[in-house]
Order: structure tokens, then sequence, then C-alpha cells
């Protein structure tokens, strides 16, 4: 499996919050279950100086870029139009066991 960290940041508009909160429960749920397929390492939410939620930040373990991008097309925050930016980068995850 390749390991990936995502950093996406969200829209600025008035609007932006409440398309993340209206999306969050599916956006959690989604990660619950990556979670439990083993595809979900840790991630949480970026806050700005006032502790506003911005974006968000994860690493994944898919067997390939594309199934990433193709978890990432159907991800609530995506078709919610909740991120606007989303960077994502192959990464080597300290694993502290070895």
């Amino acid at each position: 499996m390749k390991q990936y960290a995502l950093v996406a940041y969200d829209y600025t508009d008035d609007g932006a919050l409440n398309r993340r909160l209206a999306c969050r429960e599916a956006h959690l749920d989604g990660l619950r279950s990556l979670y439990r397929s083993g595809n979900f390492a840790s991630g949480g939410v970026l806050l700005n100086d006032e502790g506003k939620m911005i974006g968000s930040n994860a690493h994944f373990k898919f067997a390939s870029r594309e199934e990433l991008e193709d978890w990432l097309a159907q991800e609530p925050y995506m078709t919610g139009n909740v991120w606007e930016r989303v960077d994502i980068r192959e990464v080597k995850l300290f694993d502290p066991s070895v």
C-alpha cells in the first residue's frame, strides 16, 4: 500500500462554513469506513488563528494514486463544494512499532 498525505483548504466565501457543517457527518462516516478498511491512518481539521475550521489534513493508505483519486471524486467535501484546493503527496509514514 502506498501512503498519502492530503491537505485541503476550504472555500472562503460566506457560505463555506455552512457547507462544511452540512456535509460533516457524511464526511466523517466515510472516514470511519476507510478506517475500518485500513485506508485511513489519521487526520483532522485545519484551524486559522481564531480557531475557525478552514480545511483538512489526513493520511491515507491506498494501493494506487488512482484509488485515492476515485475515493476523492465521491468524497462529500469535494462533491459538496467544501474543499477548494487539495494537495496530495505520497509519503512514508513513521511506524513507531518498528
